[in-house]
C-alpha cells in the first residue's frame, strides 16, 4: 500500500456553523468523558455532536494510525483528551475528531466504504478509498478484533474469564473531555492555537480554513467531492446550491476521471492526476486561480477574493474554470484536446503537477488576453512540439527536479512558451537548448543513464506501456498532433458538406475539435 494512503473518516461527525452571536455562551454542568455508549446508534449524545466548519477533514490518518488508536483504547493505554465547546444547540469538537471518528468507525465497521460513508459521499467512493478501507478492516481484525464480534461475545453468559475482563474494560473505557469556555470567537481561536502547536495543519488545510468563506475555497471543496459530502455551500439559495453542485460534478469529471491506477495500463488518464484529497486540492486551487485571472494577472491568489455571501462568486469561479478546462480537453468547439500522456505526465507515468499547471498557465494567459494568434500558432507547430515533449521527457523531468518546488511551475511555463516560439521560428531544439532556457547550464548533465533492481517497478512498467501505447495513438489529420480519443476527438468532413462532401468513410477525418472548427471556421 502506498505510504500516503489515508483512511477517510469524514462521514462520522457532521459539520455545523457557529450559528450564534459572538458574545453568546452557555453555562451549565458538563460531562467529563465520552465512551463507546455515547457513539453507538440510538445514543442521545451522538446526534448533538458536530465538527465546526473550520475543522479539517477527517482523512489524515493511515490504517496503521487507526489500528494503533484502537489498540490503545482496548488495552487501556493513555489517549489524549478530546476538547469540546458547547453552543446552545451542539457540542463542537475542537480537537479529537479523528479519535472519536475512529471509535465510531470501529462500531460501525465502516472505514470509509460502509453504509454511513456511502450515504455521506452520495454513493461515489473512489477505488483508492475502498482499498484503504479494506486494508484498515483487515488490520483491525488481525490486531484488535471487530467491535460487533467482541460485543456479541460479551452478551454470552459463558465466555472465558480473560475475554470477559477485556470486554468489560472496553465497555467501561472512556476518553476524557476538556471544555473550552467562552464564546464562538474563543473556540475558533482555540482551534487554530491547538492545531499549530500540536499536530499542525498543513498549508492547504490552513489556507482553506482561514479563507473558508472565499469563493475558490468553497468551489475547491465542492469539486474535490464532486458536489458530495459536507455541503460548505449549504447557506446559499437552493438554485445557487444546485448550480454549484452541477458545476463541481462537471469539473471533477474533467480533471479527475477516470481514477488513476498504478502501474499505468491505459492512456485514458485524468488531467489533474490522482484524486487524493491533499494533492488534488492544491491542483484545484491553482487551476481556479489561473482560470479566473484577468489580463493583469489579478486576482493573484485565493485570499484576494472577498467572502462570497450569496454564492454567485462561487458559481462564476466554477464557470470560468470549466471554460479553461474546455479549452484543454473535451469536445467543445475550442478544445485543443491535449493528450494527458504527452502534456501532463512524466516519463514513468506519474502525473506532473508542474507540467500540468505550467501548461494551464500558458493556455489560461492566452484566454485572458483573447490571444487568438496563440492558438493558431500552437496548432501550426503542435506536431513537432509534441515530438519534442516526448523525446525529452526524461530531461524535462530532471530539469524540473533541479528547481525548488516553488519555481517548478514557472520554469515549465517558461520552457513551454520558449518551445512554442523556438519551434515557430523553425529553429532546432536540442538538449543543451532546453537546459539553457531553464537556467541550468552546467548544472544538468545531458544524455541518459539508468540503474534498476531485478524486478520491474510500477514506474518501469508504466513507462514501457506509455511508450508502446503512444506509438499506436491516432493523429489529427489537420495538425498532426496526438488525439485523446476518449476525451476530445472530432469527426471532420475532408470535403465540406456545403461543397458536396458526403458521409462516406473515405471523406471522414479524425481531428482535434479546435482544428476542425477553430482553424477551419474561425476561432
Amino acid at each position: 500500500m502506498p505510504p500516503r494512503s489515508l483512511v477517510n473518516l469524514d462521514a462520522f461527525i457532521a459539520r455545523a456553523d457557529f450559528a450564534i452571536t459572538p458574545d453568546e455562551t452557555v453555562q451549565f454542568d458538563s460531562i467529563t468523558t465520552i465512551g463507546l455508549r455515547d457513539l453507538v446508534p440510538g445514543s442521545t449524545f451522538l446526534p448533538g455532536l458536530r465538527k465546526p466548519d473550520f475543522q479539517r477533514e477527517t482523512n489524515h490518518w493511515s490504517p496503521e494510525q487507526v489500528v494503533s488508536l484502537l489498540e490503545c483504547f482496548v488495552n487501556g493505554d493513555l489517549i489524549p483528551s478530546v476538547i469540546l465547546w458547547r453552543s446552545p444547540n451542539y457540542l463542537f469538537v475542537i480537537d479529537g475528531g479523528h479519535r472519536l471518528s475512529v471509535l465510531r468507525a470501529w462500531i460501525e465497521d465502516d472505514y470509509g466504504d460502509g453504509a454511513i460513508s456511502q450515504l455521506y459521499f452520495g454513493l461515489e467512493i473512489s477505488q483508492e478509498q475502498r482499498r484503504v478501507a479494506r486494508r484498515t478492516r483487515e488490520l483491525v481484525g488481525e490486531r484488535v478484533g471487530r467491535y460487533a464480534h467482541i460485543n456479541a461475545r460479551a452478551q454470552q453468559a459463558d465466555i472465558p474469564i480473560e475475554e470477559r475482563r477485556r470486554s468489560t474494560a472496553i465497555g467501561a473505557r472512556a476518553l476524557h473531555i476538556q471544555w473550552v469556555t467562552g464564546n464562538a470567537e474563543k473556540a475558533e481561536s482555540s482551534f487554530f492555537k491547538i492545531n499549530t502547536e500540536g499536530t499542525p495543519l498543513d498549508d492547504i488545510e490552513e489556507l482553506l480554513l482561514r479563507n473558508r468563506t472565499k469563493p475558490i475555497a468553497i468551489a475547491a471543496r465542492a469539486v474535490i467531492r464532486a458536489g458530495k459530502g459536507h455541503k460548505y455551500w449549504s447557506a446559499f439559495d437552493e438554485e445557487v446550491r444546485a448550480r454549484i453542485e452541477a458545476g463541481a460534478q462537471a469539473l471533477h469529471l474533467v480533471l479527475f476521471e477516470p481514477e488513476l491506477r498504478r502501474p499505468v495500463k491505459t492512456l485514458d488518464l485524468p488531467l489533474g492526476g490522482a484524486k487524493g484529497v491533499r494533492t488534488a486540492l492544491q491542483v484545484l486551487i491553482d487551476f481556479m486561480v489561473i482560470a479566473n485571472r484577468g489580463q493583469t494577472g489579478t486576482p493573484a491568489s485565493l485570499e484576494d477574493y472577498p467572502p462570497d455571501e450569496g454564492g454567485d462568486l462561487t458559481v462564476r469561479i466554477l464557470q470560468r474554470s470549466q471554460a479553461l478546462a474546455g479549452r484543454i480537453t473535451g469536445n467543445t468547439r475550442g478544445s485543443l484536446g491535449l493528450h494527458p500522456a504527452v502534456y501532463f505526465y512524466g516519463p514513468s507515468g506519474v502525473h506532473s503537477g508542474p507540467m500540468f499547471m505550467g501548461t494551464v498557465s500558458v493556455v489560461g494567459k492566452a484566454l485572458a488576453n483573447n490571444n487568438r494568434a496563440f492558438f493558431v500558432n500552437f496548432t501550426r507547430i503542435r506536431a513537432e512540439l509534441e515530438t519534442v515533449l516526448i523525446r525529452y521527457k526524461d530531461l524535462i523531468a530532471t530539469i524540473l527536479q533541479k528547481q525548488s518546488s516553488r519555481r517548478r511551475v514557472s520554469t515549465y511555463e517558461k520552457l513551454l512558451e520558449g518551445l512554442i516560439n523556438h519551434i515557430g521560428k523553425r529553429e532546432v531544439v536540442t538538449e543543451e537548448w532546453l537546459v539553457d532556457i531553464a537556467g541550468l547550464t552546467g548544472k544538468v548533465l545531458t544524455g541518459s543513464a539508468s540503474s534498476a533492481g531485478a524486478d520491474f517497478s510500477d514506474d518501469v512498467k508504466s513507462q514501457a506501456f506509455i511508450t508502446v501505447a503512444l506509438d499506436g495513438v491516432p493523429r489529427c489529420t489537420i495538425c498532426g498532433g496526438y488525439l485523446d480519443a476518449e476525451k476530445a476527438m472530432s469527426y471532420d468532413h475532408a470535403t465540406a458538406k456545403h461543397r458536396g462532401g458526403g458521409g462516406a468513410l473515405e471523406n471522414l477525418h479524425l481531428t482535434h475539435p479546435y482544428c476542425n472548427q477553430g482553424t477551419k471556421g474561425g476561432d
